[in-house]
């Protein structure tokens, strides 16, 4: 029984770390719209959802079952079974969304349970099987396969329809209101209101009623039968409240749509999403009660675990509370948020995924698609949709003059549409999970409203087929993973305990690491975006602040790539490999402003020339060699090649060093806002294209009497060649730089502005 009591107090603990992190993932399905929108500040939004969570878990009592009966048969375990199938769940559970919380994708908790109790049941199940004797095939006997089907076949429902309703439903509502929606709102806003409100108190009701833990039977049965009456006095009774606030007080009724969907979302979250958590945990103990209350613990069935369960109130507020603070306390929830909210962003930026091959496919065969499409529709038809979704009126900012990642009509639309799609699945009985619906709805409604243009396509498709990907994957390692720690549980007991234990600490704490990593490039990466310029001159200045603080980062990676590939220090160069990805980003996002400062210098039809294009080229230059240099050392050093020569040591450290020197003098006059001195620059890039000439010469007579190999050799030349385009973009931008302030100090008076 040791093993027994011990298992208890674990799977207690597990319960709350697992609300942690399963409430880190899942709360992108209620958050998104709100956060994207930017609706309300973000501890209104998360007062909402908290709200929505705490009202929601009370009525999660009734969704205990699938943790006790759904996935195996419990009437052929024993207590000692049971508790070696719930601990691997559980440690396996947090090991999976703790690792997809990492990496900001969201996943079905729904779906990480279950497999997670297939696997472990599965492994058990098995080992019972080969110790008695019995043919494999009866495995059927313990596991409950229907319902893995089931899940499996959610999974692709979720995606296709969930898509595909967000996109149709998005194009109408954009067809009615448009980007510049405050004008038709004022006619039908009201009404649109009152249809949301209704969808969204609909599903309020019918996934709140099924697991009430206060409501009986005869109250459950009476809503049930009067729901078309419920939802019609609704739709009347918002009509008329929402017409009336709109007329005396201009309610922004979108906003209220859209803080309501948020505590709708977050309730069916808790209401059905807390089994994922705690169910399992609460099985264990039911099990151990069960069990302590017959004769002999050890050797008692567990078919008690098909009778029906209600959890009591107050924990289940205990766990509310929990989960709230992890609302607001997680960092991993921002991330896994950010991801969707970047994916439906309106406006073009520097993206999160690199583009794939499936990707560019996907986005080949919808560009044919589309043209083959206009090819059929009457020119006039096209020039009026295209009227009505004219992005210029998108502004990009909310009405505090906060930028946004989309406007309140999607944000709105993606709410009641996920809303209704999880009524219908729940009314129908279809396995429809409620990441996969929300996350899909909003990404059609993105498609819909062209987020997912020529220049972005390929990216947010590579994103999407990420995290769709990341969900199939979900199911196999959630059942990998419980597999394996069942089968060490069962063979090693406590020991095994201790192991598996150690083990999952191990991989959080690595995990915890690769986040804080991730998350300091991506606060550095989101220093340097200018989200909205107004101010032309402020811009530019910025913007070579920007560039002078890049090439101070550019000069520390080239130092680190040449220290860890004279040093042959492998994690050296895999720090300058990860430092030069970064300052590509950074280098991106400078430009992406360049061209924002463009668009705004046209606008003010100010004719000046600021050499643009050669800044942006020179800019790419400096970012491109930098991060060749990394990548090659990197590389060299990887695959076992022979490290350089001391000669090749001394020469590549007098141009390391000069090169630093031009750097670091660019990086100043660029900080500090001064012209510089031209002259010295030009001696500089003089003496590294001198140096440049002569160990060229040296290195040839080298590679002629083969005491350089081709490797050291083709190595040895990239480092001349990316230094001395280094060394000529740095001159170039610090012309520009001279060029441009002189202009901004003579033409636009900057000086008195500052």
């Amino acid at each position: 029984m040791e093993f027994i009591y011990i298992t208890l107090v674990l799977l207690v603990l597990l319960a709350i770390f697992d609300l942690i992190v399963g409430v880190s993932n899942d709360a992108v399905n209620f958050l998104n719209s709100a956060i994207g929108s930017k609706v309300a500040s973000i501890k209104t939004i998360l007062i909402i959802a908290s709200v929505g969570m705490l009202v929601g878990v009370t009525l999660s009592s009734g969704m205990m079952e699938i943790a006790r009966k759904g996935i195996f048969n419990p009437e052929n375990f024993y207590l000692t079974e049971v508790m070696t199938i719930f601990v691997p769940v559980m440690l396996a559970d947090i090991l999976l969304l703790d690792l997809f919380n990492t990496f900001g994708l969201p996943t079905s908790t729904t779906v990480s349970m279950v497999f997670e109790l297939l696997g472990a049941s599965v492994a058990i199940s098995l080992i019972k099987l080969y110790k008695a004797g019995s043919n494999f095939l009866l495995l059927g006997q313990y596991i409950n396969t229907a319902k893995v089907l089931g899940i499996i076949s959610g999974i692709l429902l979720s995606v296709v329809i969930a898509f595909s309703a967000g996109l149709c439903i998005q194009f109408i509502s954009r067809m009615i209101f448009t980007f510049d929606y405050k004008k038709q709102l004022k006619r039908y806003g009201a009404l649109w209101g009152a249809i949301a409100f209704t969808i969204i108190s609909y599903f309020i009701i019918l996934k709140g009623v099924k697991g009430a833990s206060f409501l009986t039977s005869q109250q459950e049965i009476w809503i049930y039968n009067s729901l078309d009456i419920i939802t019609g006095t609704i739709f009347l009774v918002s009509l008329v409240l929402l017409l009336l606030l709109q007329w005396l007080f201009h309610l922004n009724i979108l906003k209220t749509i859209v803080l309501a969907g948020t505590f709708a979302l977050a309730l069916s979250f808790a209401a059905n999403d807390l089994v994922n958590f705690i169910g399992v945990p609460l099985a264990g103990l039911s099990s151990f009660n069960y069990a302590s209350n017959s004769g002999n613990p050890l050797s008692t069935t567990m078919e008690a675990l098909r009778q029906p369960v209600k959890a009591n109130t107050l924990i289940l507020l205990l766990f509310g509370l929990i989960m709230a603070l992890t609302l607001f306390l997680s960092r991993k929830a921002r991330t896994v948020t950010k991801t969707e909210v970047s994916l439906g962003r309106q406006d073009e930026g520097l993206e999160r995924f690199e583009p794939s091959y499936l990707a560019r496919i996907l986005v080949r065969i919808g560009v044919s698609i589309m043209e083959a499409i206009q090819t059929i529709i009457p020119q006039r038809v096209l020039d009026s949709i295209r009227k009505r979704k004219d992005i210029s009126h998108f502004t990009g900012c909310n009405d505090e003059g906060k930028p946004v990642s989309f406007d309140l009509i999607r944000a709105s639309v993606n709410l009641v549409v996920a809303s209704a799609l999880i009524s219908l699945g729940t009314s129908l009985k279809l396995p429809l999970s409620t990441t996969y619906v929300t996350f899909m709805v909003a990404m059609g409604t993105s498609l819909s409203d062209g987020a997912w243009d020529r220049e972005s396509a390929v990216y947010r498709v590579s994103g999407v087929i990420t995290v769709i990907g990341g969900w199939f994957l979900t199911a196999l390692i959630a059942f990998s993973i419980a597999c394996l720690y069942a089968v060490i549980l069962y063979h090693s007991k406590i020991l095994g305990l201790l192991l598996i234990s150690l083990l999952s600490i191990y991989l959080l704490y690595k995990n915890h690491i690769k986040h804080q990593e991730r998350i300091k490039g991506e606060n550095t990466i989101e220093v340097y975006n200018l989200k909205k310029i107004t101010n032309p001159v402020l811009a530019i200045k910025t913007s070579f602040e920007q560039t002078g603080k890049l090439l101070e980062e550019a000069s520390n990676s080239i130092q680190r790539s040449f220290d860890g590939l004279r040093l042959y220090d492998r994690i050296e160069l895999k720090i300058a490999r990860n430092d030069s990805r970064i300052i590509q980003d950074w280098t991106n996002i400078i430009i992406a402003n360049i061209f924002k400062t463009l668009r705004l210098l046209h606008k003010m039809d100010l004719h000046i020339s600021l050499r643009y294009s050669q800044l942006i080229s020179n800019l790419q230059e400096c970012a491109d060699s930098q991060r060749d240099i990394a990548l090659r050392s990197y590389l060299h050093v990887e695959n076992h090649h022979k490290g350089l020569l001391n000669v090749q040591i001394t020469e590549l450290e007098h141009l390391v060093k000069s090169i630093r020197d031009l750097l670091g003098f660019t990086s100043q006059s660029l900080k500090q806002d001064k012209i510089a001195d031209l002259t010295l620059v030009e001696t500089n890039c003089h003496n590294i294209a001198r140096l440049i000439a002569k160990y060229d010469k040296r290195q040839m007579q080298r590679v002629q009497n083969g005491t350089s190999k081709t490797r050291l050799s083709i190595l040895f030349y990239a480092y001349l060649v990316n230094i001395q385009k280094i060394a000529i973009s740095t001159k170039n931008l610090l012309q520009i730089f001279n060029e441009s302030l002189y202009i901004n100090e003579t033409s636009l008076n900057v000086s008195k502005d500052r």
